[in-house]
């Protein structure tokens, strides 16, 4: 199932594609595209409703986050080994933990906003998982999928001078205002057949920025969940973003990075895409 939460930010409704790719309403059968509805209870009752008998959407409206009600918005760094390359970074050992602020959750086509005295923004493709029931301490990485409702696109937007520079941890770079597009749809896990082998990419301005595959991951979806789980809980709707391959505006020569005006276009195999504009700070 492709599930998507539309309609003016902080009042989406829960939808659905049909088969045809049209966008159904899904209110009537639940309040959101979050929490219990992760779990299996809540997908087995969307996928028992007549989805064709839902009401249609009319139009085209605003795409939200494709969850909502996310607590813990946890990112991984350096988990490709080719970005790692480009960056200069030997290959972690184990992974490497931070977290985006969750009120940087934006929808998959909203603005990015420059933040007040950037000079150094940049992108990063990358492949989000929902959790969708709670977990703690899993027992290892085989039971680690269960735990996962589905798997989204996400722009792990960042400024490099807050997150390099600044001193610190990384978060002060990776949890401004709107850097945490997701979206445009959650796919639920039983329509990925192999979420290590998905190819992934990134545009500006119509320029092919990044390319590559989740197969180039160091430490794979089922290894990072059963090991975000032994150090905190996690639980439905938070979100693990798991890492960018090579191609981002820090590792070119020289660097380059976005400006407002800029428009950065993404997408994952089988998960969609996004669309974002780059504006001007704004109070």
């Amino acid at each position: 199932m492709k599930l998507v939460r539309y309609g003016p930010a902080g009042r989406e409704k829960p939808g659905i594609l049909d088969k045809e790719s049209k966008l159904r309403d899904l209110s009537r059968i639940v309040p959101d595209i979050a929490g219990e509805t992760l779990g299996s209870s809540g997908l087995a009752k969307i996928r028992k409703a007549k989805i064709e008998k839902l009401p249609l959407v009319k139009g085209k409206p605003r795409l939200g986050a494709c969850v909502g009600g996310t607590r813990h918005f946890i990112a991984i760094g350096l988990n490709y080994a080719d970005h790692a390359a480009e960056a200069g970074a030997p290959i972690p050992k184990e992974p490497i933990i931070f977290s985006k602020a969750p009120s940087c959750i934006v929808g998959p086509n909203d603005n990015i906003m420059v933040p007040k005295a950037s000079s150094k923004l940049d992108w990063e493709v990358e492949l989000g998982v929902v959790i969708g029931r709670r977990a703690r301490y899993i027992a290892s990485p085989a039971d680690a999928l269960a735990f996962v409702a589905g798997y989204c696109v996400c722009n792990d937007v960042s400024e490099r001078e807050f997150q390099l520079e600044r001193s610190g941890q990384w978060m002060k770079g990776k949890g401004c205002e709107t850097f945490g597009p997701i979206g445009p749809w959650l796919v639920t896990r039983d329509e990925i057949k192999d979420v290590q082998n998905l190819s992934m990419w990134l545009s500006v301005n119509g320029e092919s920025r990044q390319k590559g595959s989740t197969k180039t991951m160091v430490f794979g979806v089922a290894h990072l969940v059963w090991y975000c789980s032994q150090f905190f809980v996690l639980e439905p709707g938070d979100v693990i973003t798991t890492g960018t391959p090579p191609g981002v505006g820090l590792g070119m020569k020289p660097p380059q990075y976005l400006k407002a005006g800029d428009v950065i276009r993404l997408g994952i195999e089988g998960l969609g895409e996004q669309t974002q504009k780059v504006v001007p700070f704004r109070k």
